[in-house]
């Protein structure tokens, strides 16, 4: 159905998947763009937040001062073309379901994040990116173009080529600049469902980072777990998991099963978050010395669920850090700085009291164009902090570790963050008066708007 035009949308609690606030918002299920080009024609004052399947882990995809527009009913693919690997798809469609169509065709994502459940649009908004950063870059580099809903109502047709400042400003731009109709994207040739993964147990960060350096020329993906609790000498130390799409050959001998076939697994469910987290600081020691423990230096053949989504194993995990929920905070610091600069904030994970139960590493190639993206040459460390402490404490660390990343010229990302400051914001992203320029030419009075983009200073408030 489509959204009412006097009153659009209908009234619901939205939140980040963090899970810290529930905000009353008006959202809109659209069936078709069509939808969302009624409400901008029928009341110019209405702003609209797009949103997708709601994985950003703070306040980018929701706003208690418009309507969000829910694109989850826009999930049909358009056209395939078998030679080149070229899809489009409206932006509804899911990574989950990209996956379940299209590998028993020997096709995969070019990159994937840590989840398959994202949508096209949403990848697009926030630029996402995988394990293989540091060799094919950001989603960005395999979208080929996209139709993009302004706020006049109009559609525009956005590649390279053709519009390519607002292609540019929305690659990253967190869906401030308009509503992403459909796209065109590049997946990728794959001969099996499964990838080789060198597993090596690093005694400190040194010892992770050389092994990044040492593999990033001989493997797709690169990812290392983290142990945020060690300190001295042993801080930094992880678990460095470097990996391949494996041919038929690598298989082990498996009789008649597909190769392409994706291996059956029924997922766990957190059904409701317990009144108090489990994931404390003593029990996530006890954690990662099991895990560290359980990794030494081999090899194995593992499927692509295991190895690209793990969580996506456990439905509602977000809901095991407690009824306060989490922040993710995901820092990058410039090739020349990430050893001193992922130092400095283990250093101050661990001196903080607080735990990180997930803690990830990445190696990160080069940027794509897009105004504002997130990576370049370097290094990504994500950390899932839980929300233990008072409201003030959370702002002053999120604060450190934001100094931190001042220092060596680092940046957050916007598809993770929830605390950061429009000052902060600004000295991290100097592209942003020109995203801000060109957001402008597109949408003149700031229809396109969220939660995030006011309390970074990105749209007026």
């Amino acid at each position: 159905m489509r959204c009412p035009k006097a009153v659009p949308g209908t009234e619901s609690s939205l939140q980040g998947w963090g899970r810290l606030e529930a905000v009353p918002s008006r959202a809109c299920r659209l069936s078709s763009y069509r939808d969302a080009v009624d409400l901008l024609r029928s009341d110019d004052q209405t702003r609209v937040t797009p949103r997708g399947l709601g994985r950003s882990y703070g306040d980018a995809s929701y706003d208690d001062r418009g309507v969000v527009l829910d694109s989850r009913g826009l999930d049909r693919y358009v056209a395939f073309d078998e030679t080149t690997g070229l899809l489009r798809c409206e932006a509804g469609v899911s990574f989950a379901d990209i996956v379940r169509t299209f590998v028993p065709r020997g096709w995969f994502l070019a990159t994937t994040p840590g989840t398959q459940f994202v949508t096209v649009g949403g990848a697009i908004a926030a630029d996402i990116h995988g394990k293989n950063h540091h060799r094919v870059g950001s989603f960005g580099e395999h979208v080929v173009e996209f139709t993009l809903l302004l706020a006049s109502g109009d559609l525009v047709r956005c590649s390279r080529d053709e519009h390519a400042e607002l292609f540019f400003a929305t690659l990253g731009g967190m869906g401030l600049t308009g509503f992403v109709v459909d796209a065109t994207i590049r997946l990728r040739r794959i001969d099996t469902a499964y990838v080789t993964v060198d597993y090596r147990r690093s005694r400190c960060l040194d010892d992770s980072l050389e092994a990044f350096a040492q593999g990033d020329g001989l493997y797709e993906h690169s990812v290392a777990w983290v142990d945020c609790l060690a300190t001295g000498k042993s801080l930094g130390r992880g678990v460095v998991m470097r990996a391949n799409h494996a041919t038929v050959a690598d298989l082990p001998a498996r009789g008649s099963v597909d190769p392409l076939a994706l291996p059956a697994r029924r997922p766990w469910s957190v059904p409701f978050a317990p009144p108090v987290s489990p994931l404390r600081p003593w029990t996530i020691r006890l954690f990662n010395e099991a895990f560290y423990a359980a990794h030494p230096d081999h090899g194995a053949v593992v499927d692509i669920g295991r190895f690209f989504y793990p969580l996506d194993a456990v439905r509602g995990w977000n809901r095991l850090y407690g009824p306060k929920g989490f922040i993710q905070y995901q820092a990058f610091f410039p090739r020349a700085t990430s050893m001193q600069g992922l130092r400095e904030l283990l250093a101050c994970v661990s001196a903080s009291g607080v735990a990180s139960f997930l803690a990830v590493m990445k190696s990160c190639g080069a940027a794509d164009g897009g105004l504002l993206s997130y990576l370049e040459p370097g290094h990504t460390l994500a950390l899932d902090i839980p929300w233990h402490r008072s409201a003030a404490h959370m702002r002053a660390l999120s604060g450190a570790f934001d100094a931190i990343l001042l220092r060596h010229g680092g940046r957050i990302y916007l598809a993770k963050d929830a605390l950061t400051t429009a000052e902060t914001f600004r000295r991290m992203y100097p592209r942003l008066a020109e995203f801000q320029r060109v957001r402008k030419r597109a949408d003149p009075h700031g229809r396109f708007s969220s939660a995030l983009g006011r309390r970074l200073g990105i749209v007026e408030g």
